[in-house]
């Protein structure tokens, strides 16, 4: 989608907001007109006096008239976004970015990596092909956090794996009494015998904090993932949304227009990937 004028705001009502974790919340917008975006897309949502900061939706495209974000609190945007509530109005500008090449998977074995909020943007490519899960051969979601109590939409792996194409494995870096499930990072996951996807026939996605990223990149090279084949979301240092303000950028790529979601063989060779 081509946005006609990238400066303007459009204003919508928060129609709800959901406590996911301790620190993060995902915000659902009704916006006036339905918000049209690709999966991988992101927008810039404002806070009326404050400023704004860039969200990759977390919802389905499927469903552009309730957009929603799902926010870590860590700044003084987030901050004051943890503090809303439904009813409140914020400013939504977008959507920008290419987003994920879902025109691609048809025939591919879909590996999803993600770690903490990193599993929101996510969220999106995974309703999106659940969608329409028939043009895929399978996906395989792979998702760590921090702890049990950091663990992002857990009400809804049931319903993502009752599908025979689609399987989870979850993680953590600490478990607790309750926790039954693997403790480890999410790189334990992607071992070659836990892997769970034909590697030559695998288009993977991943998205979390940039050392994740790194090691992700590292473990799915080592199984035999070429660097074509991976896909790595860097929602980072993004401003203006057009590629003017250059604070994005790795190499000659600019995160806002030629990502958020950049294939790693175009950006491998620079310096401030990770």
């Amino acid at each position: 989608m081509t946005v006609a004028n990238p400066y303007a705001i459009q204003m919508a009502d928060l129609a709800e907001v959901i406590d996911e974790t301790p620190t993060i919340k995902t915000f659902v917008f009704a916006p006036a007109e339905p918000i049209a975006f690709r999966a991988g897309q992101f927008v810039q949502v404002t806070v009326p006096g404050l400023g704004e900061a860039p969200f990759t939706p977390s919802s389905s495209p499927h469903e552009p008239e309730r957009l929603a974000v799902t926010v870590l609190k860590t700044g003084l945007v987030t901050d004051r976004m943890h503090d809303c509530k439904a009813g409140d109005r914020m400013g939504l500008r977008g959507p920008f970015g290419k987003g994920y090449p879902i025109e691609k998977l048809a025939g591919k074995d879909v590996l999803v990596v993600g770690g903490g909020v990193g599993l929101a943007p996510l969220r999106a490519l995974i309703l999106a092909l659940m969608h329409d899960l028939g043009p895929i051969r399978r996906m395989s979601i792979k998702y760590g956090a921090r702890d049990p109590s950091e663990l992002l939409f857990r009400s809804e792996y049931d319903a993502w794996t009752r599908h025979d194409k689609v399987d989870m494995a979850v993680t953590v870096d600490r478990g607790d009494p309750s926790w039954t499930g693997n403790v480890g990072l999410v790189t334990t996951l992607l071992e070659q015998d836990r892997l769970g996807v034909d590697v030559a026939n695998t288009v993977a996605f991943s998205c979390g904090p940039g050392i994740m990223l790194k090691f992700v990149t590292q473990a799915l090279l080592n199984v035999g993932l070429k660097p074509e084949q991976l896909y790595l979301s860097m929602n980072r240092r993004m401003s203006c949304g057009i590629g003017k303000c250059g604070r994005c950028n790795i190499g000659p790529y600019y995160l806002c227009k030629d990502g958020p979601d950049m294939n790693y063989a175009q950006i491998m060779g620079y310096a401030n990937v990770f």
